[in-house]
């Protein structure tokens, strides 16, 4: 069964190799959430908090190798919403799509509290409740607005972001491994398994976004080599640069990781003196002021989508007749994640961030396991995941394996979501069937 690809697709140029292609994977991957979660990890592993960076890294790599072959052969310039679609129908593909929206809003809201706290540190008056909303407000006009204006603007942010994220990681790493108390690292008793997958279910907000460098897989050269070499490399780089995060972290600030709000700027202040707090807090303000931006230039375009396809009222996919951009979806989303961020803790909202996630990827890996025995193909040879039809299988068991450790409370959210979305589904069919056959 051949999915038909667009034409524009074939004229595609193949020039991204395995380096290429694994430093996109890292550049996506490390964001602003490793930047706060050595201290949550911290607190329910303590010295043993590397063991639950090594469970993620492995549900990811087997994750991002069922994206690769779920996107060669549905798409090749997919995404999840169109492996799940094809493979078990418009119902589960949209709801797919609400869970993509969901984990965006949330993962911004959360990522939106990182950026404020550090933003405090440096000026205090933004340590008070009203001042702090107003810096949230006046952040996400100032990114919507640049949005609105046009997707090169909305664009520009992340070469900086990039620069400013992981110099001064690397900075921080290479000079704190000589500040570092051994005595911080050593692990008086081996934690449970409940409590790794529980941090772990945490961390997995550090490893998300490792799926969006598979996007642009039609210009990857020999993909059926290529991918899985450059999983295999990005994967081993993050675990290494984050377990070592945590260990120089723990290893300077001992017991106090677990309590701080800023941890990587008060380990830098440790190891560097006060210019290196000022520079890691400097570091975290732009390099989430910058995924913010990113994020606010393509999770609209999910508001957009179901206002075009008639899950949304129609206003919700209007144009701006000069700026040509979904300046109604952008002004909706943005109000959204803001409230979000102004009411809620960094914790829950990555919390309910990394459900949706795990979900949409348990999707996925069942899309792969589906397209593939379907032989679904969108032209060419797909890529197949090594080891066959193992690798969804492990995919799905270690991801519900995380899943097992959420507790109720932090179910309802998905559940009311999930129940919204199916009645919206029921209520708009007629809509969409108009759309989809509109009389002539």
């Amino acid at each position: 069964m051949t999915a038909p690809a667009p034409a524009s697709e074939r004229s595609l140029v193949r020039a991204i190799g395995t380096w290429a292609l694994a430093a996109g994977v890292i550049n996506v991957t490390v964001g602003g959430g490793i930047f706060r979660l050595p201290a949550d990890v911290a607190g329910a592993l303590g010295a043993a908090a590397p063991l639950a960076y090594v469970v993620c890294a492995i549900a990811m790599g087997l994750i991002v190798l069922c994206f690769a072959e779920a996107g060669s052969r549905v798409s090749l310039t997919g995404g999840p919403y169109a492996y799940v679609e094809l493979a078990f129908g418009p119902y589960v593909g949209f709801l797919t799509g609400v869970l993509i929206w969901l984990l965006g809003t949330t993962a911004v809201a959360a990522v939106s509290t990182v950026y404020a706290t550090n933003a405090a540190k440096l000026f205090p008056v933004f340590e008070q409740p009203t001042m702090r909303a107003l810096l949230l407000i006046a952040t996400f006009a100032t990114v919507a607005t640049v949005n609105v204006l046009g997707v090169k603007q909305g664009s520009r942010l992340n070469g900086i972001a990039t620069v400013a994220k992981l110099l001064p990681l690397i900075l921080l790493v290479v000079c704190g491994v000589f500040f570092v108390d051994r005595s911080n690292l050593a692990i008086a008793t081996a934690p449970a398994i409940g409590d790794v997958t529980r941090a772990s279910i945490v961390l997995i907000f550090a490893f998300s976004g490792v799926e969006s460098a598979l996007v642009p897989s039609g210009e990857v050269k020999d993909p059926a080599r290529t991918v899985p070499r450059a999983i295999f490399v990005a994967m081993l780089t993050i675990t290494f640069l984050y377990v070592a995060i945590q260990l120089v972290a723990q290893g300077v600030l001992g017991s106090a990781l677990a309590t701080s709000t800023t941890p990587l700027a008060d380990a830098a202040g440790a190891v560097l003196g006060p210019w290196g707090r000022i520079l890691l807090l400097s570091a975290v303000v732009i390099s989430t002021f910058g995924y913010l931006s990113g994020m606010t230039l393509a999770i609209p375009r999910a508001l957009y989508a179901f206002g075009r396809d008639g899950f949304l009222p129609a206003a919700v996919a209007s144009v701006h007749p000069r700026f040509r951009t979904p300046h109604i979806s952008i002004a909706v989303q943005t109000a959204i994640a803001c409230t979000l961020a102004i009411t809620s803790a960094f914790g829950p909202l990555a919390i309910i961030a990394n459900v949706a996630a795990l979900l949409v990827y348990l999707g996925c890996s069942l899309a792969a396991w589906q397209l593939r025995r379907r032989d679904v193909r969108a032209g060419g040879i797909p890529f197949r995941v090594p080891g066959a039809g193992v690798v969804p299988l492990l995919s799905c068991a270690m991801i519900i394996g995380l899943l097992s450790s959420i507790t109720l409370p932090e179910w309802r959210v998905l559940v009311i979501v999930l129940v919204i979305a199916s009645a919206v589904f029921v209520v708009t069919r007629r809509r969409r069937a108009a759309i989809a056959s509109p009389v002539s």
